[in-house]
């Protein structure tokens, strides 16, 4: 099973916002809205007015302006190298987003220090009218010091607050009655009149939603607690996914190959994704799966795989919420089935398998899992049987991972956490 990182792309000329003129030989000046940027030389800059398909992507430096669109260019789930990007828009009809942090600031020279789990987090400026959300890699300072750089060349308008809705905690919900059925994951969440297209045309009853984690590689702008209120209410089967983590060398995205420091990024991993839920409106017994990709090398990464995911399991059912995990059926769902008799209560309570093989079922053999095992049976499977092609229901086009999806969530976490067996057989 390949690994599902994002696909690069080159995007032509057309993609200069119309304001941007050359500065120097550093970089490029852009101004917008009355902010007058210096970028560095090797960002890109896309005007998301005149390009509503592109993609925020996450891996490249790159300055979006406007509202995001439908951002039908999306692929790709997990991102091995985060870059520093930053998007701004009008603070007016900005999504009151619940998945990153949002900071009101009144201009951009002002910007107190923030950090996000998912590593990103928005400035509101209020005197601009702007709002500013950053990503970074390893620390937001570069960026944040791009946007603070930045100087005003038009008269301030009054100020504007946070958009509604930004900080109240909505209503809680899971969205996750039993579900038998087609499922489909993107990697950004589609537009709601998509959504209503789909749900209307498509086969399609469950959907996988990113919502957040260092190596998340696409931006969320449709992602608010409205949003996921909405899609529960039409009847979908809500699996929201945390992307932490992977078991690759990455100084930004990647998982220790201690396993003691993964049990550690395991729990952190759970404290992030149970924010961004509760954010969300996701109501405990939620179950939140942890996409793990896929790896070759199972002598150095099974060891802190277990060790992450059981980590991940034991500190959600802490926390009230029940624990899924998104592995590949060769690597990460292997290493969880031969440690699975050593601590049952420390493992997911659901399996979401990705084995490309084209079949639509949930059985031993398409999970990757031996012949008559009594692992992960009972309803809760899911198998990811097909990758990253396009598809269109009602003339709306999505590119989407389908799913065969098996599930009845049981109302909360299985009995004492047995986590210390696991770790002790890793050792």
């Amino acid at each position: 099973m390949p690994s599902r990182m994002m696909s690069a792309c080159v995007l032509g000329a057309a993609l200069l916002a119309p304001a941007a003129v050359p500065a120097d030989a550093d970089g490029t000046t852009v101004d917008y809205h009355g902010l007058s940027l210096s970028l560095p030389g090797h960002w890109r800059v896309v005007d998301l007015d005149r390009n509503p398909d592109a993609c925020l992507r996450l891996d490249l430096p790159t300055l979006y302006l406007g509202h995001a669109g439908a951002q039908r260019e999306c692929t790709g789930r997990a991102v091995r190298t985060r870059a520093d990007t930053l998007h701004l828009e009008p603070l007016e009809g900005a999504p009151p987003r619940a998945d990153i942090p949002t900071v009101e600031v009144g201009a951009a020279a002002a910007l107190p220090e923030a950090r996000g789990e998912s590593n990103e987090v928005r400035y509101a400026l209020r005197r601009p009218g702007v709002m500013a959300t950053l990503s970074y890699g390893t620390t937001p300072d570069g960026v944040r010091e791009v946007l603070a750089r930045a100087t005003a060349r038009a008269a301030a308008h009054g100020a504007v607050g946070v958009p509604a809705g930004a900080v109240a905690r909505p209503r809680p919900r899971t969205g996750q009655e039993p579900f038998t059925g087609y499922g489909f994951d993107a990697c950004t969440a589609p537009t709601q009149s998509a959504m209503d297209t789909w749900r209307a045309a498509s086969p399609f009853g469950a959907i996988g939603i990113y919502i957040g984690g260092r190596a998340r590689a696409c931006a969320q702008p449709q992602l608010t607690a409205a949003w996921i209120g909405r899609q529960a209410e039409a009847g979908w089967h809500l699996m929201p996914l945390w992307v932490g983590p992977q078991p690759w060398h990455s100084s930004t995205t990647g998982l220790s190959t201690d396993p003691s420091e993964a049990n550690d990024q395991g729990r952190e991993a759970a404290d992030g994704a149970v924010e961004a839920a509760r954010g969300l409106g996701l109501a405990e017994g939620t179950v939140l799966y942890n996409d793990l990709e896929h790896y070759t090398d199972r002598q150095t990464w099974d060891p802190p795989v277990v060790a992450y995911l059981t980590a991940w399991t034991v500190r959600l059912h802490e926390l009230g919420y029940r624990a899924g995990a998104y592995t590949s059926a060769s690597s990460g769902t292997k290493a969880l089935s031969a440690h699975h008799d050593q601590a049952p209560e420390a493992m997911p309570d659901v399996l979401w398998v990705a084995s490309w093989n084209g079949r639509a079922a949930v059985a031993d053999a398409d999970m990757g899992l031996p012949e008559g095992t009594p692992q992960w049976a009972g309803r809760r499977r899911a198998h990811q049987y097909r990758g990253d092609r396009d598809a269109t229901y009602g003339e709306v086009t999505i590119t989407i991972d389908r799913s065969w999806v098996d599930i009845d969530p049981a109302p909360g976490p299985p009995g004492p956490p047995g986590l210390p067996g696991v770790l002790r057989a890793l050792s």
